[in-house]
């Protein structure tokens, strides 16, 4: 495992709270300079603040990843700034409302789809070329673990999707070490995954590291699972 990250860029996307900031906070121990994500810039301070521990660069960015205007806006900004990331963590995604699977509305899923899924394929369209010409990337998608819930059909179909695409583009990149895994966190105590959840939010950690964190050439298209790396220790 590669643990010289230091001086890297990274983009975690819903690193305000939850997963996402645990994961900022992971990074940038190790040396790598993040992209804090929210929906709005003020949503970031908290982790601003949390990073300022580190000596690494955090700078918020912000787009609401239901509009395609918002998330090429966000992306020129990185170019402009640093002409690009060298890890993208595609982490954001939204809770399906619990329906009846049949009475689930057209709209739920569309919604449910470009948060989860349209929205990582704008960014690794945006992303994974560049990485494809320096030779190097990382690209970590969130998967989930999610089954048997019928009634969440929107979000356990767009995270099935997630798992497919990532297995797609892992292989279109897999000769120009640019590699593409996805990770399933665990059941969460978050936002999103609830109170009832079997682990807490620190516990993504180190786990959801480990595909950022391969050597070149290393595994691609492969499903990670933080929980099982909790006596690592890096």
């Amino acid at each position: 495992m590669n643990t010289t990250i230091k001086g890297k860029w990274a983009l975690v996307t819903g690193s305000s709270r939850g997963i996402g900031q645990q994961i900022a906070q992971g990074l940038a121990r190790l040396g790598c300079h993040v992209y804090v994500h929210g929906r709005k810039k003020e949503n970031t301070e908290k982790t601003i603040v949390l990073l300022k521990e580190y000596d690494i660069k955090a700078v918020p960015v912000q787009a609401e990843l239901s509009s395609e205007t918002e998330i090429q806006a966000m992306v020129k900004e990185i170019f402009n700034s640093t002409g690009g990331v060298d890890i993208l963590y595609n982490n954001a995604a939204v809770m399906s409302e619990a329906a009846p699977v049949w009475e689930i509305p057209r709209e739920e899923w569309k919604r449910v789809f470009q948060i989860n899924l349209y929205a990582v394929i704008s960014l690794c369209n945006a992303f994974a070329p560049e990485m494809k010409k320096r030779k190097y990337g990382r690209i970590i998608n969130l998967s989930s673990g999610i089954r048997d819930q019928p009634d969440l059909s929107p979000y356990s179909v767009s995270k099935a999707a997630i798992d497919k695409y990532s297995k797609d583009i892992a292989y279109e990149l897999k000769d120009d070490n640019v590699l593409v895994n996805y990770l399933d966190p665990g059941w969460l105590k978050t936002d999103l995954g609830g109170k009832n959840a079997w682990f807490e939010v620190e516990t993504v950690l180190p786990g959801a590291l480990v595909p950022a964190l391969l050597e070149d050439s290393g595994p691609t298209g492969e499903y990670f699972y933080a929980q099982d790396y909790k006596y690592l220790r890096l």
